[in-house]
């Protein structure tokens, strides 16, 4: 059986050797070297993590007041809209308004032109609060209490606005994620820390580098489009008392235009679109040929802008953006292609900025700095020598071992071994994968266990020679009594693997990868590629007894 190896096991193992060591040339090259001689290459060498090339690690932080502040914001919309509703509650001039604490909103006050229909607008907002009907485990989200002046206090309770954390948290790391690997930063490593920080860790990262990250980062991306309030406009710019900037009345407020070095314009606070209407976004050139950032919307979002635009031309519109107006240009004519283009005088650096923030998606409310650094390259260095050392002395040892221990089949062992790792780098690099030092012990904990595999075959070969059988026989059958324990055992730590793969993060990933990777090769180094080095030593050799 041994000797007869079938052809296509034969080009299966000679093709998968051959294609792990061809993936594992650039690793050989210095950065320099492989821009020079290997650009035509399909794969590159294996990148280095953040423990080995130094880079940035920033953690973020769920702002909790500006959470508060957007979601009240958003309860504000539809108290109006319940009010609204017939029969109608009349609400006087400014009767909706926000308490505001260090300038950020942590309740709603509602007052009712007539006291009577306090108790009735209560009610109504109640009915905001009410869990869906049929739904399972849900809660009450408001609070509505009526204060000693007869103005209507509405508040989130504790139970509700954790629950929003905790969403804005998972919504937020979906966006960094996007933002980070949008602006073409390689292999970033975004996990949670906590029930409100995220963690991002960036590797090959400078300091001006991190910086444009960081402001990347904290950027909360809403952008909405909407109608301007001429007459309102006009007002405020006459004399800036009669509204101030940041102030609402009704479905009116006042933002800065930054187009008009901060002059105040009243907007509609109903948006015409929104950031989840844009289909994409990116830097480009406008006709005078300064940066700018192109738009394209989804089909509706195109058919409300064109609707929009169609019944207000001649009026202007506003490009918001993180409650600050980037421009405010006139409707000439309608827009119903579906696409458009912002301007505002930007630099390119940041229009490319902006525009990444506006492909990922808006953050359900700001992320905060809560703490930045830069890891020197210097450690990476040193943990890199002190890892390849680690891996020579493994090598050194092992091959020692096994030669010392087995003769002849030791040096099949060791060649196989040699092969695992050659094809176990040659696919990590293949694939673009990270190596960090994690990665480094999977790298040699797979090594041992393509050395144990080995050991366990000699064994039985060992055992059946003992035994009384010939060459070919004890060979044949130690290969086959050790393919079951073998696989066993690989399997079972395949399966641990995947499992530290899925649920975990970072390091954890990186150590997992390689070992699941590595157990992969080495199966088929230690079930295929050694069996396949004994059958052509028996076959060319024929030895008259095993050197065992």
């Amino acid at each position: 059986m041994l000797l007869k190896f079938p052809a296509w096991k034969v080009v299966l193992v000679i093709g998968a050797v051959f294609l792990g060591i061809f993936f594992c040339i650039p690793n050989f090259f210095s950065e320099a070297g492989r821009a020079q001689y290997l650009s035509w290459f399909p794969t590159s060498a294996l990148k280095q993590g953040l423990d080995l090339k130094g880079g940035a690690s920033i953690l973020l932080e769920v702002d909790p007041d500006e959470l508060r502040n957007n979601q009240l914001r958003q309860l504000n919309t539809r108290v109006r809209d319940t009010l609204r509703a017939q029969p109608l509650i009349p609400v006087p001039a400014g009767g909706r308004k926000f308490n505001p604490e260090q300038g950020l909103a942590r309740e709603l006050i509602v007052r009712t032109t007539n006291p009577a229909d306090t108790e009735a607008a209560i009610q109504r907002i109640k009915k905001l609060g009410n869990p869906p009907i049929g739904a399972v485990g849900q809660q009450n989200t408001l609070n509505v209490v009526q204060r000693a002046d007869g103005a209507i206090v509405v508040t989130f309770t504790d139970a509700a606005f954790n629950k929003m954390k905790a969403d804005t948290l998972t919504q937020s790391m979906e966006a960094v994620n996007r933002r980070v690997n949008a602006s073409g930063l390689v292999e970033p490593n975004v996990a949670p820390q906590g029930d409100s920080r995220i963690i991002v860790e960036v590797p090959d990262v400078d300091a001006e580098q991190m910086k444009q990250l960081v402001n990347t980062l904290t950027e909360a991306g809403v952008l909405t489009f909407n109608l301007v309030d001429v007459q309102a406009t006009q007002d405020a710019e006459r004399d800036p008392t009669l509204w101030p900037i940041g102030e609402q009345r009704s479905n009116r407020v006042a933002l800065p235009d930054d187009s008009q070095n901060g002059k105040p314009v009243v907007i509609e606070t109903d948006p015409i679109i929104t950031g989840a209407d844009l289909a994409g976004a990116s830097q480009s050139f406008d006709q005078s040929n300064q940066p700018s950032i192109t738009f394209q919307l989804h089909a509706s979002g195109a058919q409300a802008f064109g609707k929009a635009t169609s019944q207000n031309v001649g009026r202007p519109f506003a490009i918001v953006l993180d409650n600050r107006i980037v421009s405010a240009p006139n409707i000439r004519s309608p827009i119903t292609g579906g696409s458009g283009t912002i301007e505002g005088g930007f630099t390119v650096e940041r229009a490319e900025q902006m525009a990444i923030v506006l492909r990922a998606g808006a953050l359900p409310a700001k992320l905060k700095v809560a703490s930045s650094s830069l890891i020197d390259a210097s450690l990476g260095a040193d943990s890199v020598r002190a890892g390849v050392m680690a891996t020579l002395v493994g090598i050194i040892a092992i091959t020692v071992f096994m030669i010392a221990t087995y003769g002849l089949l030791g040096v099949f062992a060791v060649i196989a071994v040699y092969f695992n790792l050659a094809m176990m780098i040659g696919f990590l690099s293949a694939f673009g994968a990270t190596m960090t030092l994690p990665g480094i012990a999977g790298i040699l904990l797979t090594m041992g266990m393509a050395v144990d595999a080995n050991v366990l075959i000699n064994e039985r070969i060992r055992d059946e020679k003992k035994a009384g059988r010939s060459v070919v026989s004890s060979v044949d059958v130690g290969f086959d009594q050790a393919m079951a324990t073998i696989i066993d055992a690989n399997v079972t730590h395949l399966i641990a693997g995947i499992i530290m793969f899925s649920l975990g993060s970072g390091p954890i990933r990186g150590f997992a990868l390689t070992l699941a990777v590595g157990i992969l090769t080495s199966m088929f180094t230690s079930v295929l590629v050694a069996r396949f080095i004994f059958a052509l030593w028996l076959k060319y050799a024929r030895p008259k007894y095993i050197p065992i």
